[in-house]
Parts: C-alpha cells; sequence; structure tokens
C-alpha cells in the first residue's frame, strides 16, 4: 500500500466522485497528492511492478522452485496474490538488459583497457622497453612506427592461424579483388558474395580463431534475452500442436510459456549476477570451486526444469509427459540455435 499522505480535498480527481477514504468508491483511484519527487516517482515505479506488496519475492520463489505452480494459479483465477505473467516477463527482462548493459562481463576489460594503450619501445641501445608508460619521453614517431609494427606482426599472426578457418578460397583481399578484376567471367562473385567473402577475410586479418570464437560466445549471452522474446509465440506454438486442442486453447500455452520464459531470463541473471561477484575475488581454487559448482548446479536446474513443469501442468502420466517433453525440447533446441546462428551472423557481418 502507498505511503503517500491522502488528499485534504475529498474530490476524486479522475472521476470528480466524493471519496471518503483512501480510495475512491466509484473508479478505485487513490486520492493522493499527485506532485512527487524523483524519489518518490522511482520508488512507484518498482511498486507498480512488484504489485505494492510481497507479490513479487512470492511470485519469483514460486517461478523458480516450483516449476508450473504460477501458471495453474493465474489459470485457476488466483491472479491478486501474484505477478502478472507479462509484468513479470517485462520486468525481469528490463534488469537483466539494464544489469548486463552496466556490469562487465569478466575481469579483462579492465585489464585490456590498460593493455591497448601500451606498446613496446626499441631503444638507442637496441633492447625493447616493457611500454611507452614506462618510458615517457618517447618520439611519436616511433610510437606510431612501433604500433604499426605490433599491428602487422598480429596480421601476419591471425593470417597464420587461420589458414584453415573459414576457407573460402583466397588468400587475402588483394587476391580476391585481382581475380574480380581480371579473372575469367566464371569466377568472378556476385556483388553480395564479394561483400560476404571480403568481409570474413577482413575478419580473419584482424582476429585470430580464438578471439573470433569468443566474440561469438559473447554475443551469443547478449542476444540470448532478445532471442527468447522473439522465439516465444513459435515455442508456444510447439505447445500447442503437441496438446490437446479441446483441452487447451493457445492462450493456456501462451501462459504457460511466459513463466517458462522468464524463469529463463531470471537463470541466466542470476548466472552473470554470480559470474560477475566470483570475478571480483582472487583467482584460486576455491574461488573456482565455488563457480564450477555454482553455475553447474544452476544450468543443470535450467535444463531440469522444463521436464516437471510440463508434467505438473499438463497432468498426463509420466511417460506420456517425458516423451513430449524430449521431443519438444530437441525442437526447440534446433529452431533456438538457428535463431542464435543469425544473430551471431549479423554479429559477423557488423563486426568492426
Amino acid at each position: 500500500m502507498s505511503k503517500s499522505p491522502l488528499r485534504k480535498d475529498k474530490t476524486c480527481l479522475n472521476c470528480r466522485h466524493v471519496v471518503e477514504n483512501r480510495y475512491c468508491p466509484n473508479c478505485g483511484q487513490e486520492n493522493i497528492d499527485t506532485r512527487k519527487t524523483f524519489h518518490h516517482l522511482f520508488i512507484h515505479f518498482f511498486e507498480d511492478l512488484t504489485h505494492y506488496e510481497n507479490a513479487f519475492w512470492k511470485t519469483i520463489k514460486n517461478l523458480y522452485f516450483k516449476p508450473a505452480s504460477l501458471t495453474k494459479e493465474y489459470l485457476s483465477g488466483k491472479r491478486l496474490s501474484y505477478l502478472a505473467p507479462v509484468r513479470l516477463y517485462i520486468f525481469i527482462s528490463f534488469v537483466t538488459f539494464f544489469l548486463i548493459a552496466i556490469i562487465p562481463s569478466n575481469e579483462d576489460e579492465f585489464i585490456n583497457a590498460s593493455q591497448n594503450i601500451t606498446v613496446p619501445v626499441k631503444g638507442k641501445d637496441g633492447k625493447i622497453r616493457d611500454s611507452i608508460i614506462a618510458r615517457k619521453k618517447v618520439k611519436i614517431s616511433e610510437i606510431i612506427k612501433a604500433h604499426e609494427a605490433e599491428l602487422k606482426r598480429k596480421h601476419i599472426s591471425n593470417e597464420k592461424q587461420n589458414e584453415g578457418f573459414l576457407n573460402l578460397g583466397y588468400n587475402n583481399i588483394k587476391e580476391l579483388d585481382s581475380l574480380q578484376k581480371y579473372g575469367p567471367a566464371s569466377e568472378k562473385l556476385s556483388d553480395w558474395e564479394y561483400n560476404i567473402v571480403k568481409k570474413t577475410l577482413e575478419v580473419k586479418a584482424k582476429y585470430s580463431q580464438q578471439e573470433l570464437m569468443e566474440k561469438f560466445f559473447e554475443q551469443a549471452k547478449h542476444d540470448f534475452p532478445k532471442t527468447l522474446f522473439i522465439y516465444m509465440p513459435l515455442f508456444a506454438f510447439i505447445l500447442w500442436l503437441f496438446h490437446g486442442k479441446k483441452r487447451w486453447y493457445y492462450f493456456d500455452h501462451g501462459i504457460f510459456t511466459l513463466h517458462y520464459f522468464s524463469f529463463l531470463l531470471l537463470s541466466a541473471l542470476l548466472i552473470f549476477f554470480f559470474s560477475s561477484i566470483m570475478n571480483c575475488f582472487v583467482e584460486n581454487t576455491i574461488s573456482k570451486t565455488i563457480t564450477i559448482i555454482g553455475k553447474s548446479a544452476a544450468y543443470i536446474w535450467m535444463f531440469y526444469y522444463f521436464f516437471p513443469a510440463h508434467h505438473r501442468f499438463y497432468k498426463e502420466t509420466r511417460v506420456i509427459s517425458f516423451l513430449k517433453s524430449i521431443t519438444m525440447f530437441f525442437i526447440n533446441s534446433i529452431l533456438m540455435f538457428i535463431l542464435l546462428l543469425a544473430f551471431a551472423l549479423y554479429t559477423f557481418i557488423n563486426i568492426q
């Protein structure tokens, strides 16, 4: 319940009805002062999302630890005690995107910030100094020359490492352009093919195979919430295909999907938050063990969660429920992988 003071005027601002208590008996609006500070606005936002009382925490607890209980309660008509499915999903999505945006995924981002501004410099005696930071009085020309040499060395190293990786029949952009300009018409590429091959060669020259894989996996983690949002209607449709059309409406599958995807988002958020906390500690055997155990338990629960949720909600025999769950799991995994691959391709095309 809101703790804002009541207005002295007993006339409802919304419908002009006389308000004897806190809420208008005609339209239900709370008769409180409408002018708020930023603090009140911020608190009101979260109060609105969390249903004003302990409904939010009750919803989160049941969502994470009691598979399908929220869906059953919602469809049975018990809706005031819990957060509405759409509001729950929007809130978890908002928090997930917000935290992923402001919290670095690992400590390497802080390390690289200092590494990127250090360049090896060769002194007059022929010895390589540690870095520009260690030698304040270095000519700008020497800095540029050393930096260019480092980039060239990395370029050659990447080309050697990536010789068998994404091999499209061209060694470098120079060879591609030469064949495109002077080669026979049968070997020339279309504009679309040329742009794809050229982009691939540029990326291969700039990044090693390991760096590319790290970028893809990192991007996949960031794309996971967006992938879930896009995939939800299809997931509900697959549920509709596998269950009786007379007993279950698409709406029922949609509510189940909203709760299940809210769980997946919440799990991903907790794993990300847990990893960020563990990265703050010194890396040793104990911290590694805790990280592995914590993340493994979360991933196992994410994988297992769908099976009891499906069995409890649709009330089929364990064998039938298990067979349907396994089938749907593989179908959805394949389709989800294709969608993530599409996001990865988009990332590859726009990689700098």
